[in-house]
């Protein structure tokens, strides 16, 4: 039987009660259950119902969290821009934070490649130093797969280190790098030369 059910029945006992001592004339010494605390068991009742339905009610179920990305770091974008990704790179390679190192050339890459490819293409020599900064997404994804190259070349993952020079040497030659002492060098030329000390190692 509900709870709600119990409180009506007590209820009505207890009216039952009141009335029939009244009519019978007996005193209500024994048989009268004076009104105030007939009263109060039935706050009581009410009370103990709101009680055990509150009780009762199924908590709201939490949100689930995020799943984070197992072993990626969190990484800082900014702007996204080719320059802010590069620089970070470079950040992290000081760093030696390799994982950060490949996730900020990696953006860079992934973003800009294709622009970077276009530029290539259009150029027949490296761009004299007046125009060099003009080739923006080629300067810089060239730039961040020498960054790339040499973190992995650190780590001693001669494979990897391979393949970010190569890409470097075969598709965006053209690329240069500002030096803040004042001129532009060329990652090509660095990654030509570092190449050819691993696959020399590798035989």
């Amino acid at each position: 039987m509900g709870r709600a059910k119990i409180n009506e029945h007590l209820c009505t006992f207890f009216d039952f009660q009141l009335d029939r001592n009244c009519i019978n004339g007996n005193t209500p010494e024994m048989n009268f259950i004076p009104f105030a605390i007939r009263s109060g068991l039935l706050c009581l009742g009410l009370a103990t119902t709101a009680i055990s339905a509150q009780a009762q009610a199924p908590a709201a179920p939490k949100p689930a969290a995020a799943p984070a990305a197992a072993g990626a770091p969190a990484l800082d974008f900014g702007d996204s821009s080719s320059a802010t990704l590069t620089s970070k790179a470079w950040a992290a390679l000081e760093a030696k934070n390799y994982p950060e190192v490949l996730g900020y050339t990696n953006k860079c890459i992934e973003l800009y490649k294709t622009q970077a490819v276009a530029m290539q293409a259009a150029l027949k020599e490296p761009a004299p130093k007046e125009t060099a900064s003009s080739q923006w997404a080629l300067n810089d994804v060239g730039t961040c797969y020498f960054i790339q190259g040499k973190a992995l070349d650190d780590q001693k993952d001669t494979k990897g280190a391979i393949a970010a020079y190569k890409a470097l040497a075969d598709t965006l030659a053209f690329a240069q790098c500002w030096d803040p002492k004042g001129w532009f060098w060329k990652p090509a030329d660095a990654a030509r030369k570092r190449l050819v000390e691993l696959q020399f190692d590798a035989q």
